[in-house]
C-alpha cells in the first residue's frame, strides 16, 4: 500500500474583492493532530472572519472532515475538501481563513475563491509518497566507511554512528528489502551485518 500526503505546513495567501484569504496546509496522521492544527491556524487568527477547513486524515481516504465556518452551506468546506480528493492526497489538512474586505462574493464567489485558495496551497506543499517500510541497520568495520558512503549513494540514511564501527540506519521500502540486503551482502563480500528494525509507513519522495 502507497499513498501521496503533503509533509511540514505551507502558507499561500491571496486577496479577492477585498477579503484576503490565507492558506495553510499540513501533514495530518490522524484526527489529533488535523484538530491541533486548526486549533493553531484559529490561535494565529483570533479576528479573522471566518477559518475553514477539509481534511482527510488516515491513510485510506475514510476520515474525511469539513466545515463552513459560518459561510453559506457548501461554498467553503466542501470544495476545500473537493481539492484534497482531486489532488489524490491522504494524511492532509487545510484551512483557509478569510478576513472580510466589505464586499460580498455571492455563493459561486465565494466557492471559487475557497476552492482555489485550497488548490493554489496544495499546489505549493512539498509532497511524499509513503510506503510502507523497513529501518535496517548497517555496520562495517571502519576500514570500510568509505565503501558504505559509496554503496548508500541514492538511499535513504536516517543516521550514522561511528562510535564502534560504522553504523548506518537506512529506510528501505519494505518490498525492497531482500533485494538491499542481498546487494549489501555482494558489495561488501559478506562482511557485513544487517538488522532490520522498525516497520512504518515512511516518506520516501515525491
Amino acid at each position: 500500500m502507497e499513498f501521496t500526503a503533503v509533509v511540514g505546513e505551507t502558507q499561500v495567501e491571496t486577496t479577492i474583492e477585498k477579503s484576503r484569504f490565507l492558506t495553510y496546509v499540513a501533514h495530518a496522521a490522524g484526527e489529533e493532530e488535523a484538530r491541533a492544527f486548526l486549533a493553531r491556524t484559529r490561535a494565529a487568527h483570533p479576528a479573522a472572519t471566518h477559518v475553514c477547513y477539509g481534511f482527510i486524515a488516515d491513510r485510506t481516504g475514510n476520515l474525511q472532515r469539513f466545515s463552513d465556518d459560518g459561510e453559506p452551506q457548501g461554498t467553503a468546506g466542501m470544495p476545500i475538501l473537493g481539492v484534497i480528493k482531486a489532488n489524490g492526497l491522504r494524511e492532509t489538512a487545510v484551512a483557509v481563513v478569510r478576513y472580510f474586505g466589505g464586499i460580498k462574493l455571492g455563493a459561486g464567489g465565494l466557492t471559487r475563491a475557497y476552492a482555489g485558495g485550497a488548490a493554489d496551497g496544495v499546489a505549493a506543499a512539498p509532497k511524499r509518497v509513503f510506503a510502507e517500510g523497513v529501518e535496517i541497520r548497517l555496520e562495517v568495520g571502519y576500514s570500510e566507511i568509505n565503501a558504505a558512503l559509496r554503496f548508500l549513494e541514492g538511499e535513504t540514511v536516517l543516521g550514522r554512528d561511528f562510535a564502534e564501527g560504522a553504523v548506518f540506519t537506512v529506510m528501505v521500502r519494505e518490498r525492497e528489502e531482500a533485494q538491499f540486503c542481498a546487494r549489501a551482502r555482494d558489495f561488501f563480500n559478506g562482511k557485513v551485518t544487517l538488522t532490520p528494525g522498525k516497520r512504518d509507513f515512511f516518506p520516501f519522495g515525491s
